[in-house]
């Protein structure tokens, strides 16, 4: 058979026509389209994409039943390892995990080892009725603190051993980020939902609107009884560059701007919470929140939406396939510049009024990269005299989180690092015996297959942590 050099592409709908909708972007591969991007695997003997997945799927595995048009049984070999399929083959950063390491991927593209996990997980959420079984209980409790990708990947691996696993989550619906931050168009939240309601029937016990550390406090979960506790609370609290300004109306973090579009629905006409819609947005970052929340302007009705970055194209750490997208969708890329001031006005007596003024624009400046800084990126140098303006009714911040100090300050004897992420060994213990951790809550804002693969490692350590209790 003669090789195929490209991957399949992935039928999407029009530009033209999703900046006017929330329905997802991407439609998702046919299952001849599968069946022939599966062929394109070499099945190498020593499996290197394996080597690239933060939860170890077993991808030749799979990819060879989807090639034999078994997507049960491909569905099946996942299974063994992700708890949620069918958000990372959506999400996940394939291009520089998995995929990065893809034999084939050294003379043409790779295999799209993303797109057939979403392909798989789809096709069983939409043929298999049969719902999944609890097994038998092994008589230990365990508390996971967060319904994201790290504490549901957690409790699920946990469910499957037999222990009864309750979560908790802040807020009214279970998912986390997958549901507050990642905007419908990129993961339905039917998916997320879909996901969740299979750890239910393994037996996870979710429980909303409990904020662990004001509702109940860590030390109280071992004292209903709970045997260990694992922190997957990730990372809400949001930065902002203290520059003047950012108390103006119309300015957003990322995380509430997101939130009330995705979780609060404000894309409605008739919202219970309010956003702005329509105008000029300028959204500061360049990583795939950034995109998320450009992108999700468009669809509020943001006449012109603007990234404001100050590094280059080459820098931005947002996946290729969502900068492509943006592009496509009309984004207006202004690269090498950063935010000094946030404009703004109330009344002419007082134009700089930031507790009642209204954002009227934003003052940037031009930059330039110097030599490489601590990422091993190169710093962006200030061009003097470059300063100008744009106008613009709202801006959004996206310049990353930090995990909330709620957890810690109301837990005895956990240590936190210099950027309040908990401190965990290898195995995501913490400096507290019988508290694990992982995900955003440990690294900061990461992806979610990073958090998944540290709920996986702490699942295990906590297994064998009470199998010797």
């Amino acid at each position: 058979m003669a090789v195929i050099p490209k991957k399949h592409e992935m039928p999407t709908q029009a530009s033209e026509v999703r900046i006017h909708n929330f329905n997802e972007v991407a439609l998702g591969y046919t299952q001849e389209i599968a069946v022939a991007e599966a062929q394109r695997c070499l099945h190498c003997k020593n499996r290197p994409c394996m080597e690239g997945c933060p939860v170890n799927i077993n991808i030749p595995g799979f990819i060879q039943k989807v090639k034999e048009s078994d997507f049960e049984g491909a569905y099946q070999i996942i299974n063994q390892t992700s708890s949620l399929p069918a958000v990372c083959g959506r999400v996940c950063p394939q291009e520089t995990q998995c995929e990065s390491r893809c034999t084939m991927g050294k003379q043409f593209e790779p295999v799209a080892i993303g797109r057939l996990e979403r392909f798989v997980a789809d096709w069983h959420n939409t043929h298999e009725t049969k719902k999944a079984e609890a097994p038998e209980s092994n008589g230990h409790r365990v508390a996971v603190v967060g319904s994201g990708p790290s504490g549901l990947t957690c409790a699920g691996d946990l469910a499957k051993k037999g222990y009864q696993v309750s979560v908790f989550e802040a807020l009214h619906t279970a998912g986390g980020v997958m549901v507050y931050g990642i905007p419908e168009f990129r993961l339905p939240k039917t998916i997320v939902a879909k996901e969740v309601e299979i750890l239910k029937e393994l037996g996870v016990d979710v429980q909303p609107n409990v904020v662990i550390g004001k509702t109940l406090t860590v030390d109280e979960l071992f004292d209903m009884g709970y045997e260990a506790v694992f922190v997957g609370s990730g990372a809400g609290l949001p930065r902002f560059m203290n520059i003047p300004g950012e108390s103006l109306k119309g300015v957003y973090s990322a995380n509430e701007f997101l939130t009330r579009s995705n979780l609060m629905k404000a894309y409605l006409d008739h919202p219970k919470t309010p956003i702005m819609k329509g105008g000029s947005v300028a959204v500061v970052g360049g990583g795939n929140v950034t995109m998320d929340a450009a992108r999700t302007a468009l669809r509020l009705g943001a006449e012109h939406v603007y990234i404001v970055y100050r590094r280059s194209m080459e820098e931005l750490p947002a996946r290729r396939e969502e900068v492509e997208h943006a592009r496509e969708e009309g984004v207006d890329f202004r690269l090498l510049c950063n935010p000094v001031e946030i404009l703004g006005y109330n009344n002419p007596d007082n134009p700089r009024d930031e507790k009642n003024g209204f954002v009227t624009g934003i003052r940037c400046v031009k930059m330039e990269l110097g030599e490489p800084d601590a990422s091993g990126r190169r710093r962006p140098v200030v061009i003097p005299g470059s300063e100008f303006e744009l106008e613009v009714n709202a801006v959004v911040m996206s310049i990353g989180t930090s995990p909330n100090p709620l957890i810690k300050s109301t837990t005895r004897g956990l240590e936190v690092n210099a950027h309040g992420g908990i401190i965990v060994n290898e195995d995501g213990l913490t400096s507290r015996e019988g508290v694990y951790a992982g995900g955003d809550a440990v690294t900061g804002s990461a992806t979610v297959i990073s958090a998944m693969g540290s709920g996986k490692v702490a699942a295990k350590a906590i297994d064998e942590y009470l199998s010797r209790r």
